[in-house]
Parts: C-alpha cells; structure tokens; sequence
C-alpha cells in the first residue's frame, strides 16, 4: 500500500477539485447559456458593463437595447454574450 499512496492521493485530489470546482462552473456556465438563448423582445436586461436597458430588436448575436429616461431614450446596439442577467422578462 506504501507505494500505491501517492498515486491514490493524486486521484482523490483530483476528484474532489472536479466535484468542488468543474462540476459547479459547468452547470453555471449551462445556466447562463440557457438564459443568452431565452432572450426576447422586451426583456430588461443587465450588461457587464452596468448598463440597464430594455431589448428592442435582436438579430443573431446583435442586441439593440433602449436605455434613458422616458424624455430621451437612447438606443445601444451590443453583443449577446455581454448580458449579464435578466432583471425582468418580457411579459406573455
């Protein structure tokens, strides 16, 4: 068994990094993928850059979304994978 331990040991660390850190930022990043793909018009969203908005049109990975003040809206065209979460769907 002395012999075996160091190679026993490298593969309990490697799993238990697998469950503890892969296994979770998969599922995260499935998660993410599921909402980018959801998106219609009408959502308010949030980038990564902080900006708040409601989505106007979408074409492929184009987003065009509306941010400003009811007096003077602005429209800002982004990409899809700079959103950063739904603050709230469109309503059906």
């Amino acid at each position: 068994m002395g012999q075996y331990y160091p190679i026993v040991m490298m593969i309990v660390l490697f799993a238990v990094m697998y469950f503890m850190m892969i296994r979770p930022q998969k599922k995260k990043e499935k998660l993410v993928q599921e909402m980018l793909a959801a998106l219609v018009v009408g959502d308010k969203i949030l980038t990564i850059g902080g900006i708040c908005g409601k989505i106007v049109s979408i074409k492929d990975d184009d987003l065009v979304i509306e941010t400003g003040s009811l007096g003077e809206p602005s429209q800002i065209k982004i990409k899809r994978w700079a959103i950063r979460e739904v603050t709230k769907p469109a309503e059906e």
